[in-house]
């Protein structure tokens, strides 16, 4: 069975900051001559997950908002002490959300829902390039 990587990046601005991936995995699956199989989305880094959801602005911020809920910016986090910075939140917000997503294709298109999108979440304080995989297994 044939596999195909296709690495991606983005511009983020950190903080919860959301961004819909679906076309870019979407254009990587069009670019392979498989029919059927899986994709899998894997980010690269500590501090960042993928997941789906219904990508509108009010869905987008009650997410951004359970996650402020859940993991607050101002706790007390070893992190920040061990090394003197201030994202302990947003690797422990990464590690609950998950750096990965797999989604079964076939016939060239993927099997998500009618109001579900590909979501990339920066939880990190600051702004910064964000690397992520794209793999693509089948026949």
């Amino acid at each position: 069975m044939p596999v195909f990587t296709v690495r991606k990046s983005l511009e983020s601005h950190g903080n919860n900051h959301t961004t819909d991936i679906t076309s870019q995995v979407v254009h990587a699956l069009t670019e392979t001559a498989v029919d059927s199989g899986i994709v899998t989305i894997f980010v690269t880094g500590s501090t960042a997950g993928i997941t789906t959801i219904e990508f509108e602005p009010g869905c987008v911020h009650d997410l951004s908002a359970a996650f402020d809920r859940l993991f607050p910016r101002d706790l007390r986090y070893l992190h920040h002490e061990r090394w003197g910075d201030d994202n302990g939140h947003s690797h422990i917000r990464a590690a609950m959300l998950g750096p990965s997503l797999t989604v079964p294709f076939e016939q060239g298109q993927l099997l998500l829902g009618t109001w579900q999108q590909i979501i990339l979440v920066d939880f990190d304080t600051r702004p910064r390039t964000r690397n992520y995989v794209v793999q693509i297994i089948g026949e």
